[in-house]
């Protein structure tokens, strides 16, 4: 069975309203029949650092340059997608990072993007994992408060 690992991050800011976090609006493709709503996250490169997968990613998909990735945060997701008629296993590691700027440039990869605040981002996410990991987020950084 093919296996594909990924890396990318939940990213939030401060604002006066409370914690925003960025969702991006993916357009349907082979390998997702339908279009959603997830977090910045992508391929991993031979001999990459997570870390460095992360930064990548999210400076290619939202040009978000100067993020701060919290310690003690890393979650791992893994599911399988069927594509050109073979089952994919697929691992993302997700870590959790601060925002300095709102400014996002979208990459041609995503139709659209959202910053919004906890309970509108749970109801805007497409699927049950990345609502699981948001609210880990959110918990995580309840308790850093």
């Amino acid at each position: 069975m093919p296996k594909e690992k990924s890396a990318g991050a939940i990213i939030f800011r401060v604002t006066d309203k409370g914690l925003e976090y960025i969702l991006l609006h993916c357009p349907s493709s082979p390998k997702a029949k339908k279009g959603y709503w997830d977090f910045p996250k992508g391929h991993m490169e031979k001999g990459e650092a997570e870390e460095d997968t992360v930064r990548r990613e999210v400076r290619e998909e939202t040009g978000l340059e100067d993020i701060e990735l919290l310690k003690g945060f890393r979650e791992v997701i893994s599911y399988w997608f069927r594509f050109q008629g073979k089952t994919v296993s697929k691992t993302v590691i997700f870590y959790l990072a601060r925002a300095k700027t709102q400014e996002v440039t979208l990459s041609s990869e995503h139709i659209g993007y959202q910053w919004l605040l906890y309970e509108e981002a749970l109801l805007q996410l497409t699927y049950e994992n990345a609502k699981e990991l948001l609210k880990k987020a959110q918990a995580f950084l309840k308790k850093k408060a």
